[in-house]
């Protein structure tokens, strides 16, 4: 099966809540979400009216993060096996490896407006690590890696004024922003707390390990 590439606001109202998987428009009037708080699709309303079995409950947490980060089944259950395989608590490393993906970087920097977008950054060439050029989304960052956006001035100041459209989200304390160079330091490994996320990766573990 290939990549989503249906509307996002669906996806968010599946989950009844805002995933921001559309940028700024998530923050909006203008977000399905806020408009029509129930599910997509002709029996949509009667859905919300039902009630999840545990089962649900934890298949619902797992589609939520898999959709905040863009990954199909496989390529989430594989960070979960090598989750599960490293030292410390199995869901805060689950996360913590989300959040160094590459796309997810670039995308908590504030030089893209979604993940979606961080990812087309990457994908057409304009971010460097430690520099060489890296066009991997999934790729890996690690401590002490130095980020870098590399491209003509026009996409370069694109750049520049969606940060300042989305500054207002801040930057996470293991990153360090330079807007002038648009150049990154990954400082350490995030902590569970600095990972903003609307998922209880808890009931994850559950789902997987059954």
């Amino acid at each position: 099966m290939g990549r989503y590439s249906g509307p996002s606001c669906r996806l968010c109202r599946r989950e009844h809540q805002k995933l921001f998987l559309k940028g700024t428009k998530c923050t909006t009037d203008k977000c399905p979400v806020s408009k029509r708080e129930y599910s997509p699709g002709q029996h949509g309303q009667s859905r919300n009216q039902r009630k999840l079995s545990d089962y649900g409950v934890q298949l619902r947490e797992k589609q939520k993060a898999k959709r905040i980060f863009g990954l199909l089944e496989r390529q989430f259950r594989l960070y979960f096996k090598r989750a599960a395989k490293a030292k410390g608590v199995t869901g805060t490393v689950l996360l913590q490896s989300l959040e160094w993906r590459l796309d997810n970087v670039v995308y908590r920097t504030g030089f893209a407006a979604s993940r979606a977008q961080a990812r087309q950054l990457v994908l057409h060439g304009y971010v460097w690590v430690n520099g060489g050029r890296v066009n991997i989304p999934s790729y890996s960052v690690k401590e002490n890696d130095k980020l870098e956006i590399k491209g003509a001035d026009e996409v370069l100041k694109r750049i520049r004024d969606v940060f300042e459209t989305v500054k207002d989200r801040g930057i996470p304390g293991w990153l360090t922003v330079e807007l002038a160079n648009l150049t990154v330091q990954v400082n350490r490994l995030p902590t569970r707390e600095e990972i903003q996320l609307p998922v209880q990766e808890q009931l994850i573990i559950e789902l997987y390990s059954k």
